[in-house]
Parts: structure tokens; C-alpha cells; sequence
């Protein structure tokens, strides 16, 4: 009993010699801006959008670039009913990114990402499940639009002006 014990603990070192952790080097890191950026969020305020800035970009350690966030929403009205209420509504929001170097004085990268979502209301007054789903699918939507946006840039270079 003891030999088995013996060779598969053998097994199990020599076949874990040789990991690689995959955040070793800093270039294998997810978001280049994560504490070196400051970012100033206008246009459309959203509840959720204050939390979820600190999560994606961290604390400001070193402030090497600047990111201006400007919401803009559309409301749209997809099925109007013969009274007029709208029984499905289309939300659109646009984030218009804006990021610039300290060190250079230019921007180094701006887009636009566009992120919907569409809702079908619960009744003609007020609605507690409804107003829930939309505060919801705001953070969704906001949650999804700085992923798209981190991994943008992963294909620029940051540090140069455009």
C-alpha cells in the first residue's frame, strides 16, 4: 500500500513541475487601465453605474489617463396597443468612451459601444416587477458595455496618441 502511495505522490509532483501561472508577466493582465485611470461618467445617470466603475477600473493608484464616459438612452416604443400603452418598450444606450494620456496630453482611444435591451411592461400603473427587471437589465446592459469596452482594448495600443 505504502509503494502505491509512494509512486502516485511521485506522479502527481513531477507532473506539476512545470505550471506557468498566467498572470506571471504583466502583459497577460485583463484590463491595461485597472489603477492607472481616473474616469469622470456624464450624461445619463445610472443607479448601478458608480458600483460597477471601481470593480472594472479599480482605485486610482497611478494616474496616468483619463476616462470620459458620456450615456446617452433612447426609449422606443416597439408595440403600442389600441389604447396607446406601450406593451414592449426598446431601451438603447450609447456609451461614448473618451480615453487620454496624461503623460502624452491626447487621446489615445475613443469608442462607441451601443448596448439594448427591451422590456415588456407588467400593467398600465406602477409595477414593482417591472421597475425590478429594469434597474436589472440597466446594470446588465452596463455590466456588458465595459466588457466590450475592456476588450477593446486589448487590440490598441493605448500609450500612443491616435
Amino acid at each position: 500500500m505504502s509503494r502505491i502511495f509512494i509512486i502516485l505522490l511521485t506522479f502527481i509532483i513531477n507532473s506539476c513541475a512545470q505550471i506557468d501561472f498566467v498572470y506571471e508577466d504583466e502583459k497577460n493582465l485583463i484590463n491595461p487601465l485597472y489603477e492607472k485611470v481616473i474616469v469622470n461618467v456624464t450624461g445619463l445617470e445610472l443607479v448601478y453605474i458608480n458600483s460597477y466603475v471601481p470593480v472594472f477600473f479599480g482605485n486610482n493608484k497611478n494616474h496616468h489617463f483619463d476616462l470620459l464616459v458620456n450615456i446617452e438612452e433612447k426609449k422606443t416604443k416597439k408595440s403600442v396597443e389600441s389604447n396607446q400603452a406601450a406593451s414592449n418598450l426598446m431601451y438603447e444606450l450609447r456609451f461614448f468612451y473618451k480615453l487620454v494620456s496624461k503623460k502624452e496630453n491626447c487621446v489615445t482611444f475613443e469608442k462607441k459601444i451601443l448596448s439594448s435591451f427591451s422590456i415588456i411592461p407588467k400593467s398600465a400603473g406602477y409595477d414593482y416587477g417591472t421597475d425590478f427587471s429594469i434597474d436589472k437589465k440597466y446594470e446588465l446592459a452596463i455590466n456588458d458595455n465595459f466588457n466590450q469596452f475592456i476588450s477593446s482594448l486589448r487590440t490598441v495600443d493605448i500609450n500612443s496618441c491616435q
